[in-house]
């Protein structure tokens, strides 16, 4: 089951998108394994500031009807990393073709992304930057397929 990121705003060079690399890697790798991956980020720019309806205008379009989509969103269910592990095999065994994680801009998704997911996942009750929040989502991929090839990564 391939997955993809889809984010509003490009990464810049830096720690962060060097941990995220790394962390895809490192999923590619593991994931494969156990039928997960590949994994890639698709990065969209709303050029013309249209507010979270333009973004969401940006975010859908590259989603397939088939697919399974995770919105991030603070008001999402909070799951441990094992939990995070076994929801990602149960979608994988429904056997859509892909997963798609969508990220949105600063003020959040707007209602029509949110409506067209089929879970919302948080990370806690603390807001954390857009940009964050990719490192943060990579490495808890990473994590899983660690945790579902039974890697040293995770310990229990």
């Amino acid at each position: 089951m391939r997955l993809r990121i889809v984010t509003i705003g490009r990464q810049r060079n830096g720690p962060e998108k060097d941990l995220i690399n790394d962390y895809i890697s490192r999923f590619n790798r593991t994931g494969r394994l156990v039928g997960l991956g590949p994994a890639e980020i698709i990065e969209l720019e709303d050029k013309k500031n249209g507010g979270k309806a333009a973004e969401a205008i940006l975010l859908l379009k590259p989603i397939p009807a088939s697919a399974y989509v995770v919105a991030l969103d603070e008001r999402g269910t909070l799951q441990t990393s094992p939990e995070f592990a076994k929801k990602i095999v149960c979608i994988r065994d429904d056997a859509p073709s892909e997963l798609f994680f969508v990220i949105g801009g600063p003020d959040g998704l707007d209602a029509e992304v949110l409506s067209r997911s089929n879970a919302r996942l948080s990370f806690g009750k603390m807001v954390w930057p857009h940009m964050l929040a990719r490192v943060m989502l990579t490495e808890q991929l990473y994590r899983a397929a660690s945790i579902l090839t039974g890697g040293p990564y995770h310990r229990v």
